[in-house]
């Protein structure tokens, strides 16, 4: 089948068409593989995680959507925070000490458990990613896999408003 969605020409695509109201299911690609093997001492962000490396195992039916992804020096991962139990719409970030609003921070205890990293991406070895500055947990589900282009993903950051709780809460020490 051919579908055009979003701008996207979609050759062979497999998508669902079905349509429920308030459920959406996702089904993982593969799977990310890191140092970290409990949420008690691991990096909190991608920026801690610099030069720890691991790796992401695609599922073989998703093997042939990498191709090209190989010509990208990082990529974001789209991951479920699948150790995540519940979540609160207020919380204490990281580094902080006054309560927010969950969708203010980066906590993982979301609504959906949805996360996101921008990491570098090593090499590809026919279903294998090697990657570094990784701050995921292993076992951790991968969902979906977007290169990351500087130029479309940071175009307007030149005014970028951080609340001020964040100034220098990331500089290094």
């Amino acid at each position: 089948m051919i579908y055009f969605l979003a701008g996207f020409l979609l050759i062979g695509a497999k998508m669902n068409t079905e349509n429920k109201q308030n459920e959406i299911k996702f089904n993982p690609i593969g799977i990310i593989h890191s140092p970290f093997k409990d949420t008690k001492d691991f990096p909190k962000q991608p920026y801690e995680g610099k030069g720890i490396k691991g790796t992401i195992e695609i599922y073989p039916e998703f093997i042939e959507g990498l191709n090209g992804l190989d010509k990208f020096s990082h990529i974001i991962l789209i991951f479920n925070f699948h150790l995540s139990t519940g979540f609160d719409l207020q919380v204490v970030p990281y580094k902080e000490k006054h309560i927010r609003g969950v969708f203010a921070t980066r906590s993982p205890y979301r609504p959906n458990q949805i996360g996101m990293s921008i990491i570098r991406l090593e090499n590809i070895n026919k279903n294998i990613l090697n990657i570094s500055n990784i701050d995921i947990i292993d076992g951790t589900p991968l969902l979906d896999i977007k290169p990351f282009v500087k130029e479309m993903d940071c175009f307007d950051i030149e005014d970028q408003d951080n609340s001020e709780w964040l100034n220098n809460k990331f500089k290094k020490e």
